[in-house]
This record gives C-alpha cells, sequence and structure tokens, in this order.
C-alpha cells in the first residue's frame, strides 16, 4: 500500500495543508489536542472533496442511466455476434458512440477521489510513524500523535501489536473495538447504498445482466471494504465511513427528486407528483415540469409509470403540456364526467311487447 500511496505524494502536501487549515477552526473549539479537532477537520476534508465533485456524480448518474437504456441493445449485440469478439467489439464502440455513453463514466467519482484517499492514507501513516508530512511536521506532529477518537488513536489500526498502540497512549482492546465498529458501520452504509440503488432506481421492466452485476457488487463490496478496513488507520476509517454516509444521502436526494425511468422509485415519485396537483391545481417546482415535460415529450413511448400518471392527471380533469405544466382540460373533465355520471351516457330504446310489435304503425291521415 506505502508504494501504491507514493505514487500520490504530489497530492499529499495540498491535503496535508488543507487538515491544518481545518483544525486551526476545531482546535479552538476543542482544543489543539483534541480528537474531535482532528476527526472533524477529516471530516470537513470529506465534505470538500464530495462537494467539489458533484459535477461528476451528476455525469455518473447520466452515465448509468444510458447503461440502463442500452442493456436490450448490447444484449442483442452480444447474442448475434456471440462467434466474432471483434465485430461484437466493434458493434459495441459503434453503439456508444450513437447513444454518447460511456461504461467508465459511472466510475468517475471514484477514480477522482482515489488521489485524495491513498494521499490521507499517507498523511496518516506519516503520523503514525512520527514523520513529518506534507505540512504536518513538528508540534502539530506531536499533536495529531497523541488525538483519541473514542480512546482510538488516528494512526492506529486493527492489526497493530500492543506495543504499537501503547506507544500512541492506548490500548490495543480500545483500538480493536472503536476500529471494528467503524468496519461495521463502514460496511453497512456501503450495503444500504447499493442496496438503495438497486431495489428503488433501477428499470424493473428490463431484465439484463447489468442489473446482475449490480447486485453482485451490492455483496461483495461491504466484504471487500470489511476485509480491507482492518488495515485502515482510524483517521482512514473516519474519512471512508464520511464519504459512505454523503453518497447515501445524495443517492437518497436523487432517488426522491430525479428517479430511474420505469423504477419503483419514479413509481413513488409521480404519486407525490400526482397528490401535488390535485391539492394546487396546478404543477410548481422547475425540476417537476422538466419531469414532466420529458414524459409529455416520450409520447406513446411511456413506461407503465408514466401512463399512469397521465390517465390519473384526465381523471382528474388535467392534462400535461409540452412545457411540462399541467392545466385544467375541457375535453378531460367532460371524459371524466360522461364516464362516471350514467346520465350523461347513452339512452337504450324502451323494450316493446309482443302486439305492439305486431301491430303496423299508423299512417298519417292525408291533408286535405
Amino acid at each position: 500500500m506505502d508504494t501504491i500511496a507514493s505514487w500520490f505524494t504530489f497530492i499529499t502536501t495540498p491535503v496535508s495543508w488543507i487538515i491544518v487549515q481545518f483544525h486551526k477552526v476545531y482546535g479552538a473549539m476543542f482544543g489543539a489536542d483534541s480528537g474531535w479537532a482532528w476527526g472533524l477537520s477529516i471530516v470537513s476534508l470529506v465534505i470538500l472533496i464530495r462537494i467539489c465533485l458533484i459535477p461528476l456524480f451528476v455525469k455518473q448518474i447520466k452515465a448509468t442511466r444510458g447503461m440502463q437504456a442500452i442493456q436490450p441493445k448490447m444484449k442483442a449485440i452480444q447474442e448475434r455476434y456471440k462467434n466474432d469478439k471483434q465485430r461484437q467489439s466493434e458493434e459495441m464502440m459503434k453503439l456508444y458512440k450513437e447513444t454518447g455513453t460511456n461504461p467508465l463514466a459511472s466510475c468517475l467519482p471514484i477514480l477522482a477521489q482515489s488521489p485524495f484517499f491513498f494521499a490521507l492514507y499517507h498523511v496518516l501513516a506519516g503520523i503514525a510513524n512520527g514523520t513529518p508530512i506534507g505540512q504536518i511536521d513538528g508540534p502539530l506532529l506531536a499533536s495529531a500523535r497523541n488525538a483519541h477518537i473514542f480512546g482510538a488513536p488516528l494512526a492506529s489500526k486493527f492489526t497493530d501489536s500492543a506495543d504499537k498502540v501503547s506507544a500512541l497512549g492506548a490500548s490495543v482492546t480500545d483500538v480493536r473495538i472503536v476500529t471494528a465498529i467503524m468496519i461495521v458501520l463502514m460496511s453497512l452504509s456501503q450495503f444500504y447504498t447499493q442496496r438503495q440503488l438497486m431495489q428503488k432506481n433501477v428499470d424493473l421492466s428490463v431484465k439484463t445482466p447489468f442489473m446482475q452485476q449490480q447486485k453482485m457488487l451490492m455483496y461483495v463490496f461491504p466484504l471487500i471494504f470489511a476485509v480491507m478496513g482492518i488495515n485502515f488507520p482510524v483517521g482512514v476509517l473516519v474519512y471512508w465511513m464520511t464519504t459512505n454516509l454523503w453518497t447515501m444521502g445524495q443517492q437518497m436526494y436523487v432517488i426522491n427528486q430525479n428517479p430511474t425511468p420505469g423504477s419503483k422509485a419514479q413509481d413513488q415519485y409521480l404519486t407525490r407528483l400526482l397528490k401535488h396537483v390535485s391539492t394546487h391545481g396546478e404543477l410548481k417546482g422547475r425540476g417537476k415540469k422538466k419531469i414532466v415535460a420529458a414524459i409529455v415529450a416520450k409520447g406513446p413511448d411511456r413506461n407503465d409509470n408514466e401512463r399512469k400518471f397521465i390517465t390519473a392527471l384526465t381523471k382528474q380533469g388535467m392534462a400535461a403540456q409540452d412545457d411540462g405544466s399541467v392545466i385544467k382540460s375541457v375535453e378531460a373533465t367532460a371524459d371524466a364526467d360522461s364516464a362516471g355520471n350514467p346520465l350523461q351516457k347513452r339512452q337504450q330504446p324502451k323494450r316493446q311487447s309482443k302486439s305492439q310489435r305486431q301491430t303496423p304503425p299508423s299512417k298519417p291521415s292525408p291533408k286535405k
């Protein structure tokens, strides 16, 4: 790991400088040698990085949805050219170009975050070894080494020996309890985030290998984090657990506000949208109008959730417009009234008796 981390030494100094700046603020509040001052500095570093990565996160969402949309076409290409791998690869690249999708785009936030992760790991490793690293040296290095979170030094690991932990002013029992709890929370947050994505924000009408891969990752990733976590210093566990919680909250927001078409989350969103229209008699909010406009533009290509939404609007005497607004519709109201009011229905002729049917109709008398 030290070899890999050394590849990112170019960013070690900026990362250590950011931590020091946050430490100045929190040190004035909790004390310079407090574990909370150093711990909150790491948390603040995570938040700052994730805010900077929001544009990449938006691209990740678009890329993931684009990949989901073309899964049926990808499967057809694989079956058609299963005996010709070169042609299969060429057709795949052509499909990516035509649809504007990129399989690697969904990995951008993780790749962009990796240098910060390894730089932070290198900084904490330097603290554990008493080696000045970046902007953390002298009194700051001693302060960081003495900082404890719930009795565990920031630079300690689950696998550290009792002598090494004792040198940092802690007991191996405290370190292992704290790190074990943090590893479990880190893995559970990773699992819940992926599970939330699979259960609510996946197009259930399309069954593809992509969905099976995502389901597998739901179980594999938490196990990987759990195994790797025993070699992470407490400070890195704080970093990784914070970024997992951020990802979980960010994903919950996206699922609630901009769900994947055809997903369970979209059905729930459109139900809330319909209730909003019923209450206010109109649609408010630029984001909501943008989603409705996209549904209107699909026309006959709407999925079941979207068709149900449009039908429910019509029954309430409303109609969705091209710009995403919702207005009262005279035609929709008339149709709804005729469907719900039996008096509006066509009157059936009265049944005649046998004698009435046999009696010929009387002829009108001639005019004089």
